[in-house]
């Protein structure tokens, strides 16, 4: 059992190197490298992500979020000609939205900026924590005037220009909205899906808008102190009855990636039965915390401290993580949204 303490941020850091920060995607998506770790065994093995063929079985429901990135950043002109980066996080109809702008300063209430010659907004609001509320003008339909003006918004770590913009999106992404990928999920290619399909392997898809909440660094020392950001959720009724049935038969419920899995935690009763709903979750998920839904995880590697690395810590415990992290630091993966897999049974 996990000792039950008050966990401060330093207590999930491990030392990274800065070249072990992937700055391009494996090509094709599937060939990356996959570690596989047993709890129950404490097993390591090393695969390439394809192999998790092998690993999963007739029966098992892989649970993906099927949220796709929109070209998020932008690039704003101030009334003084500076320049303001705005980076779309949450909708909250038509033209209004949460957005994080830097610098933070320029974003005062009423003042009014352009993004080319398509697209102008005015800054309405400012949130507790420092996010602005715009409301956009522009002609024609908001989606194709952001493909043309936005980019994809690479995490900062990723210094590399992605030649192709469809790469930071996974082959089953479908509902416009977050302002990152899903990145566990990035690594399966269509040819992959289908030989999981074939050997009787579920898929359930869930929805969860990717937005600050999911990578923004803890700011307190003690974690509890950690305010997560709201991230919109939707779990259909198609999803509701693939995962609930294999719960009652005791079959696996595998979460693609950290997203998934609180989308699922975030809504499953004490059974790990889940409901069709849709809302915004807060969720915090950090040791000692037990699983209800989730049995077994593929995810990346997370950044050292983060509330991602908190999460998988849920299921093996802080120090047990932190050792397979260690391993492969040492072994030479790759490590965050372009990096290698890992899968956790």
């Amino acid at each position: 059992m996990e000792e039950k303490v008050q966990y401060k941020k330093s207590d999930f850091y491990y030392d990274l190197p800065e070249e072990r920060i992937a700055q391009t995607p494996a090509e094709p998506r599937d060939s990356s490298r996959l570690l596989v770790y047993d709890r129950k065994s404490k097993q390591i093995e090393n695969k390439i992500f394809r192999d998790i063929v092998d690993y999963l079985q007739a029966g098992d429901v892989l649970v993906v979020n099927n949220t796709k990135v929109i070209p998020a950043r932008m690039y704003a002109l101030t009334p003084h000609g500076g320049v303001v980066e705005v980076l779309l996080l949450k909708r909250y109809d038509l033209n209004t939205w949460e957005v994080l702008m830097k610098p933070g300063k320029k974003g005062k209430i009423g003042v009014k900026m352009t993004i080319g010659e398509e697209l102008s907004f005015e800054v309405k609001d400012i949130t507790e924590t420092g996010e602005r509320i715009i409301e956009f003008s522009y002609e024609g339909a908001f989606e194709d005037v952001l493909n043309r003006v936005g980019t994809m918004p690479l995490p900062p770590y990723i210094h590399e220009k992605l030649k192709n913009q469809a790469r930071y999106n996974t082959v089953y992404s479908k509902v416009d909205g977050s302002a990152a990928a899903p990145t566990a999920g990035l690594h399966f290619t269509e040819e992959l899906l289908q030989k999981l399909k074939d050997k009787g392997v579920e898929r359930a898809e869930v929805l969860l808008h990717v937005g600050l909440g999911t990578f923004r660094p803890v700011s307190e020392d003690i974690i509890t102190d950690h305010k997560m950001h709201s991230e919109y959720y939707e779990i259909k009724e198609e999803a509701v009855e693939i995962i609930n049935r294999a719960k009652r038969e005791g079959r696996r419920v595998i979460a693609v990636g950290t997203t998934s899995v609180r989308t699922l935690e975030s809504v499953a009763d004490e059974q790990g039965l889940v409901r069709a709903c849709s809302g915004n979750t807060e969720i915090f998920l950090y040791p000692p915390y037990q699983m209800k839904c989730v049995d077994a995880l593929i995810t990346n590697f997370h950044l050292p401290e983060s509330t991602l690395i908190m999460l998988v810590a849920c299921l093996t415990g802080r120090e047990e993580i932190l050792d397979v992290y260690r391993y492969a630091v040492e072994e030479k993966y790759r490590f965050f949204s372009f990096g290698d897999g890992m899968f956790i049974h």
